[in-house]
């Protein structure tokens, strides 16, 4: 008994009875100034650099192309001409690779002009027409494919040279803004400088599939088109399934645990049954590990007796573990599921915490979406860069042509003796103040955007925690409930601990960035690297991820203490802490059951909607009458995966709500345990249930048999 109590007092003296403690304080004063000052500033920073990234960067260079005069296509005095069309898109898909070329912005080195539209027919300038103008080869044919300010009357041999009108033209289609050739196009035209059609065809196949090709991306179109609303049907059939799983937890958490557990010991019994099957029909034939010896081909030591031998031990001694753990842990289990049966009550009271986590989806939204314009905009800022370039600059007219030096696409040479000479997009300036502090810029924006999203997330587990708690320190339920506690909690929260919020928030995401980092030199080295040197890495890469785990656990207890008591974010972790290694036997047992329900649930419902979305999308249920016909679709699978993957997603918010609940309600209790006696001064806030198990009782008055 003294080992017990020394222990408690090692992690702190249990808490004392407050008579004016009733649930969440009111009276309260702001918490962490400090971190609040220095987050409100980092914010007004953040502001700073999307309102610099405004000004010098310009967002047009990725969403529109350029022609060779660097005009945007689409834009200006282009607005007619939305498409870029290449002289010779085969100089940049036969001269390099296609991943190459999308990474300088589908920039190649052959003259590009806008075009109204792209080109429907095969075309190839025949010798005859050489001694014919521009204006009665292209003009007459209201072509527009040569260069802005070629001269009509200038003959068609010296505009093919100097490269200033297209040699040949091929049926495209625009896709990304640019005419890209039909892949499945076969009779191409004899082409200059090109070896064979093969090599043709493979190359518009390759760019076009790399760039997502027009015909895969208008079939997805098509089906979502198509199929939405049956997706947004599957997207309610989860939301009901998640609210009804919840609500009806209060009657069927118990058997349900139950089965579940039975589940659990059935198949490591099954797995025991099966280990021990394959280890005599291999001891019978003499399989040893003897005679296999070592090897680094894992699957043959399948063959052997000795591994079915280690699964049987392994499997029968977890089983044996968990046997003693439900025997001398039932008493804990029992209180885990009445605390399960308490959230669920406790949500069916506040039906407006269910839809919270929209407000928090939203308030994400606003993060990476403003983070993400940042981050376009930087990298858009300063101005294109052009320079000269010739294809063969070995040529004696070439040689006193000043390349690679800058130039002015608007003004570009039209008479020059180099064949070929043109100027070219390069890249953009890095000599301005911004582009100088680009980096750091970027750095700024990638430290905002964690920090946002982890402050949005912790603001959102405050405010779950707050409401709870009124739930639970009510004592007449639900009369004593206050009317609307989510608003109340929310605005108490942002009034009062804007400052500890963010304090948790920028601890979390310290680690997460130095996490990020830790990936990235592993990817940078991984090539380099030695076994002993990955070794490492692998653990240093472990050790963060569990302090991530353990912040995120820690930081989440201590904003239920911030949203009961008001106190900063330091003393309300120490508190939480304390609180949970009070009680570690309790918190190991509720966690491990909860996460086995939440578990449950999530499969019980994506698994639902998955199956019933595959029946339907695939036309196997009978019955249906014309109205509730599957559509006819392109990829079956595709409304299907979008389903399942919002099924789950609407599942993670609504179970994680539970989870808050679950939590905020088990701290509760277990204040209520250290602080009540169940006296008439001092009486017990928890359920009927919860007293019941725990052989404890409220005294009711003298003459009066007080109802809970």
């Amino acid at each position: 008994m003294r080992g017990k109590q020394d222990g408690e007092e090692a992690y702190g003296k249990t808490e004392k009875y407050d008579p004016s403690f009733r649930g969440p304080i009111k009276n309260r004063s702001c918490t962490d100034v400090i971190c609040c000052v220095l987050f409100l500033l980092f914010i007004l920073g953040y502001i700073v650099v999307g309102i610099v990234a405004w000004v010098y960067g310009d967002p047009r260079q990725v969403l529109y192309p350029r022609n060779s005069t660097g005009a945007y296509c689409g834009m200006g005095a282009n607005k007619d001409k939305p498409y870029l069309l290449y002289f010779n898109i085969f100089s940049c898909i036969l001269a390099t690779n296609v991943i190459a070329v999308t990474e300088h912005g589908l920039q190649c080195s052959t003259p590009q002009v806008c075009v109204s539209s792209c080109p429907k027919a095969p075309w190839t300038v025949s010798r005859s027409e050489y001694s014919l103008t521009v204006g009665e080869v292209f003009y007459t044919k209201n072509w527009t494919f040569c260069l802005p300010g070629v001269p009509r009357n200038m003959p068609v041999l010296q505009s093919l040279q100097q490269e200033l009108c297209p040699s040949f033209l091929l049926p495209s289609s625009p896709a990304l803004g640019r005419c890209f050739p039909w892949y499945n196009y076969t009779t191409v035209p004899e082409l200059p400088g090109i070896s064979s059609n093969t090599s043709i065809i493979q190359g518009i196949s390759g760019l076009v599939d790399s760039l997502n090709a027009r015909d895969i991306s208008v079939k997805i179109f098509e089906d979502f088109a198509q199929s939405w609303y049956w997706i947004l049907v599957a997207l309610g059939v989860a939301l009901v399934l998640s609210m009804l799983f919840i609500l009806l937890l209060r009657l069927v958490a118990g058997p349900l645990v139950l089965v579940l557990i039975l589940g659990v010991l059935g198949v490591l019994a099954y797995g025991i049954y099966h280990c021990w099957k394959e280890y005599r029909v291999l001891r019978d034939q003499g399989a040893s590990i003897t005679q296999l010896g070592f090897t680094t081909n894992l699957s043959a030591y399948s063959s052997v007796q000795e591994t079915w031998l280690a699964a049987l031990i392994m499997l029968a001694v977890l089983e044996g573990l968990l046997l003693l753990l439900l025997i001398f842990l039932r008493q804990r289990i029992r209180i885990a599921i009445a605390l399960l049966q308490e959230a669920s009550r406790a949500v069916g009271q506040m039906m407006s915490t269910m839809f919270y986590p929209l407000v928090t989806f939203v308030l994400l939204l606003i993060c990476i979406a403003y983070w993400a314009m940042i981050a376009l905009y930087l990298a858009t800022s300063g101005q294109p860069q052009y320079i000269l370039w010739a294809p063969n600059v070995s040529l004696p007219s070439c040689e006193k042509v000043p390349i690679n030096t800058s130039c002015d696409p608007m003004a570009q040479p039209m008479n020059s003796s180099c064949p070929g000479l043109m100027c070219v997009f390069q890249g953009y300036l890095s000599t301005g103040l911004v582009q100088r502090s680009l980096f750091n810029l970027q750095i700024y924006g990638i430290l905002g955007l964690f920090w946002t999203l982890n402050w949005v997330l912790a603001l959102g587990q405050c405010v779950l925690a707050g409401a709870f708690a009124s739930f639970y320190w009510a004592f007449n339920k639900p009369q004593d409930i206050p009317t609307f506690p989510l608003g109340a909690a929310f605005i108490r929260t942002l009034r009062y601990h804007t400052g500890s919020l963010a304090f948790g928030a920028l601890i979390l995401t310290l680690v997460q960035i130095a996490r990020i980092i830790l990936e990235y030199i592993d990817h940078k080295v991984r090539g380099a690297q030695n076994a002993m040197a990955r070794c490492i890495m692998c653990c240093f890469k472990c050790c963060l991820w569990c302090l991530e785990e353990f912040i995120k656990f820690l930081n989440c207890n201590a904003y239920i203490m911030i949203a009961i008591y008001g106190k900063n974010f330091c003393v309300s972790a120490k508190n939480a802490f304390m609180l949970l290694m009070r009680n570690i036997v309790r918190v190991v047992v509720l966690d491990k059951v909860t996460d086995l329900l939440l578990l449950f649930g999530k499969l019980l419902v994506v698994g639902g909607v998955g199956i019933l979305s595959f029946f339907f999308f695939t036309g196997r249920i009978p019955g249906l009458s014309k109205e509730f016909n599957s559509p006819h679709l392109n990829y079956y699978w595709l409304p299907i995966m979008t389903s399942i993957l919002g099924a789950y997603v609407i599942a993670s918010g609504f179970f994680s709500v539970f989870g808050m609940c679950v939590d905020t309600l088990f701290l509760c209790f277990l204040e209520d345990l250290e602080r009540n006696d169940g006296s008439l001064d001092r009486p017990y806030y928890m359920s009927k249930t919860l007293l019941k198990i725990l052989g404890k009782k409220n005294e009711a008055p003298p003459g009066k048999k007080r109802k809970k």
